[in-house]
């Protein structure tokens, strides 16, 4: 079992990009980085959808990889980082994981061949060659919305027993598929959610942790939901849930992660909601009802008259 299967647990952050007038912003990067690695956050996902990974050159990830741990260190907060990867291509992938290989990271986050629909004994074929070569842990990403092709229970129960595979984010989007591989996988293998909308009832399921975008707004408030939960207080945790779940679809009411970085640029965490194309800023409207959610919650947090 690899370091990866320990670590990959609790609340991790699929950090945003920020961006720049085209560039790369390192100072609200470092903000960034500075203000999470201080809450529970458990660990980072660089570069993935959320981190508009696939707009990113190979030396712009390697400086963002850079950044972070730097800003980690200095904070003394040594959390784990797994690059996120996706590519149609199993040649082109083991030439990225050899680009790679020697970069102070943690794993890969690895989502299925995009458009191209491979059969489930051309996935498992897939990801075994992807984990064969790899020099750091494997994180499978179940996403069929995204690329047209589902891992099924059985796929993923033969990907499970390799040494270099260490978990997955289910983003399956079908609660009785993800039950079901909860209730057969191998003991540690891991399982976090990606599913920001159905967080508590992938919490409730007996998922190891989540993946979400939503945790960059009310941090604490989506980890203690898993804590409580853990302890059996599940009231308590509905309560937290349901302080936080509309901020789930909101974020995604337009894509992302163009809502949550709007929303981070209001809240002075980074100096402009900047994205790149073919992504584009949130519109008019959404950019009013996320100004005045952002307005209602801070009014929840002043003191009320006696």
């Amino acid at each position: 079992m690899t370091e990866l299967h320990q670590q990959l647990q609790g609340l991790w952050l699929p950090l945003i990009t920020p961006f720049r007038d085209g560039e790369l912003d390192v100072t609200s990067l470092r903000r960034l980085v500075r203000h999470y690695a201080g809450g529970p956050v458990d660990g980072f996902i660089l570069g993935a959808t959320s981190g508009e990974g696939m707009a990113l050159s190979t030396d712009e990830l390697e400086w963002l990889v850079s950044v972070v741990l730097d800003e980690l260190s200095a904070n003394s907060r040594h959390l784990p980082v797994c690059l996120g990867l996706s590519g149609a291509s199993t040649a082109r992938m083991k030439e990225t994981l050899d680009d790679t290989a020697d970069w102070p990271i943690n794993g890969y986050l690895i989502a299925s061949p995009y458009y191209i629909r491979p059969s489930q004994r051309g996935l498992v074929q897939h990801f075994n060659t992807l984990a064969d070569h790899a020099s750091w842990p494997i994180v499978l990403y179940n996403i069929p919305y995204r690329t047209a092709v589902n891992l099924t229970n059985e796929t993923l129960l033969a990907l499970a027993e390799h040494p270099n595979i260490a978990g997955m984010k289910d983003c399956c989007a079908d609660r009785a598929q993800s039950i079901d591989f909860l209730s057969r996988r191998p003991a540690g293998f891991r399982v976090l959610t990606g599913e920001d909308a159905q967080t508590f009832d992938a919490l409730s399921d007996g998922a190891d942790g989540a993946i979400l975008l939503s945790a960059h707004l009310e941090t604490d408030t989506f980890a203690a939901i898993r804590t409580l939960l853990r302890q059996g207080k599940r009231d308590a945790a509905l309560a937290a849930w349901q302080s936080v779940v509309g901020l789930t679809r909101l974020l995604f009411a337009e894509p992302s992660p163009a809502p949550a970085k709007h929303w981070l640029w209001r809240q002075g965490l980074i100096d402009s909601p900047e994205v790149r194309l073919p992504m584009v800023e949130v519109s008019e409207d959404l950019a009013t009802w996320l100004d005045a959610e952002m307005e209602r919650r801070a009014q929840l947090l002043l003191p009320q008259p006696a």
